[in-house]
């Protein structure tokens, strides 16, 4: 089975910042996780990945926050989702900070 693209957005949160999603099904768990996605979810400001949630091959779920790097635990996509945009929503770092109205979720 090949893998299969399941959600690839890009959210315009401002002239200097987006949000990109991507998720993919892919035949076996990466490398570090324990399921059958493969995934990225960034915060990008002004050229800068500030907030990235994925699971890299070797290093299983986690999630960097500027310079630094952290396990996140995976339950399910939408979960995944839910702790992505709520971090943007509290401002779990400096660069993540915007108001409700530019984040669609």
């Amino acid at each position: 089975m090949p893998a299969e693209l399941l959600l690839n957005e890009r959210h315009v949160l401002d002239e200097e910042a987006f949000v990109e999603i991507v998720v993919w099904r892919v035949p076996a768990a990466v490398r570090g996780s324990r399921h059958r996605l493969k995934y990225r979810l960034a915060l990008v400001s002004n050229g800068i990945c500030v907030l990235r949630y994925d699971n890299e091959a070797g290093k299983g779920d986690h999630r960097h926050i500027a310079d630094a790097q952290e396990p996140h635990t995976f339950s399910d996509p939408e979960k995944l989702l839910e702790d992505f945009w709520s971090a943007l929503r509290t401002g779990e770092c400096d660069e993540c900070r915007y108001p409700r109205s530019r984040i669609a979720r």
